[in-house]
């Protein structure tokens, strides 16, 4: 496991500025979130974790090293690995073949998969639920095959983060329960984006907060979760609870222009 530290960030495409001055940390072994409205810079924040973008500013410490002036991309590979949206198009590859992408940063001189790699991607799809589906085809499979087997990628490609961006999209609340489970379970700092705030706020130690590219807010859940920052920042009146199966803070969320049904929900917690 490793640490994550990100100072200063900023991020430009074309001529605008896209992610401002935005710095947070990641302590080994914690699950970080990123939250935030739609267009608030989560995302790339995420890509230049991974390096698929290039910050103009700013710095990656995965580890105490910087991800892209320190290491070249195949050992920022071995580091950092990343479950994204739109990680394997390939119309013709098996599950299997799909997984095994994650081990090329592993492979030797020859650029050919060891035995050592078949196991550990068999194991990476055992430990998602996915080993049934090793001989079809990726393109074949539903919304929720696919997000389990581009995680099964992740996996396989045993780095010291993993970086995930939407991981529940296409899931069932069953299936996206079942995938947080795991993945705050695996022995690796996680850096993930979720939009479902009771997901974030069930699965994460620690959340980040982010608006139009700025950072709003960082800290543990039930101290950045509050009424006025979610009306503020989401621009929806919201209740602060507690889950009574779980201890960790849950949501309730109404338009801004609702008023309370309740008499023990006091207008000013709206």
């Amino acid at each position: 496991m490793t640490s994550l530290e990100v100072r200063g960030l900023r991020v430009d495409i074309g001529r605008r500025t896209i992610v401002d001055d935005v710095s947070f940390a990641c302590a080994p072994g914690t699950v970080t979130g990123i939250v935030g409205p739609n267009g608030s810079g989560k995302s790339t924040v995420c890509r230049v974790v991974y390096r698929a973008l290039r910050p103009a500013a700013g710095s990656v410490l995965v580890g105490g090293r910087d991800v892209h002036r320190d290491l070249s991309a195949r050992e920022a590979a071995q580091r950092v690995a990343a479950m994204v949206q739109d990680g394997f198009l390939a119309v013709d590859a098996r599950v299997h073949e799909a997984v095994m992408v994650g081990r090329t940063p592993h492979f030797g001189r020859l650029g050919r998969a060891s035995h050592h790699d078949t196991d550990v991607v068999a194991h990476a799809l055992d430990r998602v639920g996915a080993g049934h589906l090793r001989a079809r085809l990726f393109t074949a499979l539903s919304g929720g095959e696919k997000q389990r087997v581009l995680l099964a990628r992740a996996i396989a490609q045993q780095a010291d983060l993993l970086v995930l961006d939407e991981p529940t999209n296409h899931l069932d609340i069953a299936g996206q329960l079942e995938l947080l489970d795991l993945v705050t379970h695996l022995p690796v700092t996680v850096v993930t984006v979720l939009h479902d705030l009771n997901l974030a706020a069930a699965a994460c130690d620690h959340l980040v907060v982010m608006a139009d590219g700025r950072l709003v807010a960082q800290g543990a859940p039930e101290e950045v979760l509050t009424s006025d920052l979610l009306r503020e920042v989401f621009e929806v009146h919201a209740h602060c609870g507690t889950n009574p199966l779980t201890g960790r803070a849950q949501l309730s969320f109404a338009p801004r222009s609702a008023r309370p049904t309740s008499p023990s929900i006091a207008l000013e917690s709206l």
